[in-house]
C-alpha cells in the first residue's frame, strides 16, 4: 500500500497578522483614492501643474487622516476592551457563579462532552487570572498576541497610504500632458493594485489572479465614474 504523501509544515505569518487590515487598507486606499482624484481633476480640465499640486495635497492630507484615524480608532478599541476586562475582573470577584455558568454555556457551544464539562470548568476556576483569561478569549474574543498597537497601526496605514499615492502623483511631475500623465497614473496604479491583490492572496492562500483582478475592477470602475463626474462638473463651471 502506498503511504500518503507527507504534507510539509507551513508556518503562520506571525506577528504581522493583526496588521494586515492596516497594510491592505493603507496601500489600497492610497492607490485607489489618488487615481480617482487625479482622474476627476484631469476630467475637470486642470493643468498638469494643478493636478500635481492637488495630488500632493491629497496624498499628504490622506496619509495624515488615515494615520490619525487609525491611531484613534485602535486606541479607542483598546480602551473599550480594557474597561470591559476591568468589569470582568469585578464580575469574577463578586459574581463568580454567573461567570462560571457563562463559561459552561460557551464550552457546551464549543462541543465539550457533558461528562467532561465540570472537569474543564473546574480547571479554569482554580484562579482569578486563569478564569479571566478564559473569559477574555471566549467572551470578548481577545488574545493578547493579536491586539494591535495604535502606533504600529498608525504607521502602517499612514505610510502605506503615502506610498500608494505615488504612482498617481509622480507622472504629473514628469509631463505637462495631462492625458499622458493620467495614462501613466492609471497604468502604474493598476500594477500596484494587482500587486497588492497578489500579496494578499499569498497571505490568505487564495487565488492571486482573482485577488488582483478584484482590485483592478473596483479601481477601474471608480476611475471611470470620477473622470466622468469631473468632466461634467468642469463643463458646468467653465
Amino acid at each position: 500500500m502506498t503511504e500518503p504523501a507527507t504534507i510539509p509544515y507551513e508556518p503562520h505569518i506571525g506577528d504581522t497578522r493583526q496588521y494586515w487590515r492596516d497594510i491592505v487598507l493603507g496601500v489600497n486606499d492610497g492607490l485607489v483614492s489618488m487615481v480617482l482624484l487625479v482622474a476627476g481633476v484631469v476630467g475637470g480640465g486642470l493643468s498638469a501643474g494643478q493636478v500635481l499640486l492637488t495630488g500632493v495635497a491629497g496624498a499628504i492630507a490622506g496619509a495624515v487622516s488615515m494615520a490619525a484615524g487609525e491611531y484613534l480608532a485602535t486606541k479607542s478599541q483598546d480602551e473599550v476592551l480594557d474597561a470591559e476586562l476591568a468589569l470582568e475582573r469585578s464580575h469574577i470577584r463578586h459574581h463568580r457563579d454567573q461567570e462560571l455558568d457563562q463559561l459552561r454555556d460557551m464550552f457546551t457551544d464549543m462541543g465539550i462532552d457533558p461528562d467532561d464539562l465540570e472537569t474543564v470548568v473546574a480547571a479554569f476556576n482554580r484562579s482569578d487570572d486563569t478564569l479571566l483569561n478564559a473569559m477574555k478569549s471566549l467572551e470578548f474574543g481577545v488574545v493578547d498576541s493579536e491586539r494591535r498597537s495604535p502606533f504600529k497601526a498608525m504607521l502602517f496605514s499612514g505610510v502605506l497610504f503615502l506610498l500608494g499615492s505615488l504612482p498617481s502623483v509622480v507622472p504629473f511631475a514628469l509631463t505637462d500632458d495631462t492625458g499622458l500623465g493620467l495614462l501613466w497614473a492609471g497604468a502604474l496604479a493598476s500594477i500596484g493594485l494587482f500587486a497588492v491583490g497578489v500579496a494578499k492572496a499569498r497571505v490568505t492562500r487564495g487565488s492571486a489572479l482573482l485577488a488582483g483582478a478584484e482590485n483592478l475592477v473596483i479601481a477601474g470602475l471608480g476611475g471611470i465614474v470620477a473622470y466622468v463626474v469631473g468632466d461634467l462638473v468642469g463643463a458646468s463651471v467653465a
